[in-house]
C-alpha cells in the first residue's frame, strides 16, 4: 500500500542520505526503560544523550503508563538482512514497481542501512506499558508491517479512540524529550541521527552508523 501523503519524507529520500554527519562519538548505553523481548539481544543499547532522553520522556508519561524498549542499536548486518527480506515482500506486491519505487515503499519500514537511525544507535522502537508492565494496545502491534496492519502502523492512521489516546501520550512525552516520530512507525522515534537532522533543520547529524 502507498503512502497517500506526498509531503511525508521518508528515508529513502536522497535529501536524508545528502545531511552530513559530525558524529559526536558518545558511546553506547544501556537504555533506562524496562525491555520488551522483540529485538536483538544487543537492542537495550542507545547513544548516551538518547539514553537522557528517554528518560525525560518517561517521566512525562501520564500517571501508570510507562515506556517500553523493544529495540535501539541494530547491527548494519542486521539491518541489510531486515531490508532485503521486506524488499522482497514489496517486490512481490508491487510486480509492475520500478527499482526506485520498490526501495521507496521499502523504507516506509524499513531503512537503508547507510542511514538507518537504528544503526546509529539514534533510533528506538518503543510502546507504552502498564504498571504490570502489560503492554497496551495502540492500534496495531509494534513492527507489524503496512500491509499486516493495514496501515494502522502510520502513526496517525485511524484506530479506535483508547488507542489514539494512547499513541497522543506518547507521542507528547517522546516530542517533549526532543525526538522525532518516523511517521509510518508510531513506534519509532529518533534523536541525532540524519532524519532527525533534516526535519529539525539541523545542520548535520550527531551520530553515524556503529558497526559493533
Amino acid at each position: 500500500m502507498p503512502l497517500t501523503s506526498t509531503d511525508v519524507i521518508l528515508l529513502h529520500d536522497p535529501r536524508v542520505a545528502a545531511v552530513p554527519v559530525a558524529d559526536t562519538g558518545e558511546p553506547l548505553v544501556i537504555a533506562p526503560t524496562p525491555r520488551l523481548h522483540v529485538g536483538g539481544p544487543q537492542g537495550s543499547r542507545v547513544r548516551a544523550t538518547v539514553a537522557r532522553r528517554l528518560a525525560l520522556a518517561g517521566a512525562a508519561l501520564p500517571t501508570g503508563t510507562h515506556l517500553a524498549l523493544a529495540e535501539g542499536w541494530r547491527s548494519p548486518a542486521a539491518q541489510a538482512v531486515i531490508v532485503t527480506r521486506y524488499r522482497s515482500l514489496v517486490r512481490r506486491d508491487h510486480p509492475g514497481a520500478t527499482d526506485d519505487e520498490v526501495d521507496r515503499l521499502t523504507s516506509r519500514y524499513v531503512a537503508p542501512v547507510a542511514v538507518a537511525p537504528h544503526v546509529a544507535g539514534a533510533a528506538v522502537d518503543v510502546t507504552l506499558v502498564d504498571a504490570t508492565g502489560r503492554e497496551l494496545d495502540l492500534g496495531c502491534p509494534l513492527d507489524a508491517t503496512p500491509e499486516e496492519s493495514d496501515g494502522r502502523c502510520f502513526t496517525d492512521a485511524p484506530v479506535p479512540p483508547a488507542a489514539r489516546a494512547l499513541r497522543t501520550a506518547l507521542s507528547d512525552a517522546m516530542s517533549s524529550a526532543g525526538f522525532v516520530n518516523y511517521p509510518t512507525e508510531w513506534w519509532h522515534w529518533s534523536f541525532g541521527d540524519r532524519y532527525w537532522a533534516l526535519v529539525t533543520d539541523q545542520p548535520a547529524a550527531l551520530y553515524g552508523p556503529v558497526a559493533t
